[in-house]
């Protein structure tokens, strides 16, 4: 899945950042309100974890146009304020959830993963094809009943892969979905991931490469 972190304190950004990558996730950051507009007008994103006290574009006002927008992104406020009135205030901007500082990350991270199932079409909790079992909560995968040892690319991969249902994922997109803005959109590091993928997966073969348009797995 695709994350922005909108957040002033940069400690506290890059923290969640690097945090969430740890999680599978591709995450983008910016530090003020400004920039989160710019970035969510251009790349599309599953989750936006907003904080409320932003320089120069406050984070209600960045939260009401994004909701306006009607973008499939879900919004996640943060705030040091976490009184009754002030989560109904966010959640009345357009917010889909409200989490007040201090957290602890474990929560972070569950509702962040529970706002990207809301974000597009339903997809069950565990993902299943092909005698493989990938669950994106307990970051665990195997292949009749083998348990895998993917890298956190790898597993993102995978994980879109399985989201496709057999349906073709374009280097491209897997690009958009499991790097985040940093890398280079030249580079072969989505054929090297998935030759690594391949040989973890092992026997027999599973992943289709569509000459020209991208990957599948394959139904059988």
């Amino acid at each position: 899945m695709r994350v922005l972190i909108v957040e002033d304190e940069r400690v506290l950004a890059d923290t969640i950042a690097e945090g969430l990558r740890e999680e599978a996730m591709a995450v983008d950051v910016v530090y003020d309100g400004d920039d989160a507009l710019e970035r969510a007008s251009y790349t599309e994103y599953d989750v936006v974890v907003l904080d409320r006290d932003l320089p120069t574009v406050h984070g209600d006002d960045v939260c009401r146009e994004l909701a306006e927008r009607r973008g499939p992104a879900r919004i996640l406020m943060l705030t040091a304020a976490g009184d009754v009135e002030d989560r109904v205030d966010g959640l009345s901007l357009g917010a889909d959830d409200y989490l007040p500082k201090p957290f602890v990350f474990g929560e972070l991270v569950a509702r962040v993963r529970a706002l990207a199932r809301r974000s597009g079409a339903p997809v069950p909790p565990v993902l299943e094809r092909r005698g493989i079992r990938l669950d994106p909560h307990r970051r665990r995968v195997a292949r009749d009943g083998r348990e895998l040892r993917l890298t956190n690319k790898e597993f993102a991969v995978l994980e879109e892969l399985l989201r496709a249902e057999g349906g073709v994922v374009s280097a491209e997109r897997l690009l958009e979905r499991a790097w985040d803005e940093n890398i280079d959109p030249f580079s072969n590091i989505v054929r090297v991931t998935m030759a690594t993928l391949r040989r973890k997966l092992g026997e027999p073969p599973v992943i289709e490469t569509v000459t020209g348009s991208g990957y599948r797995l394959e139904a059988r």
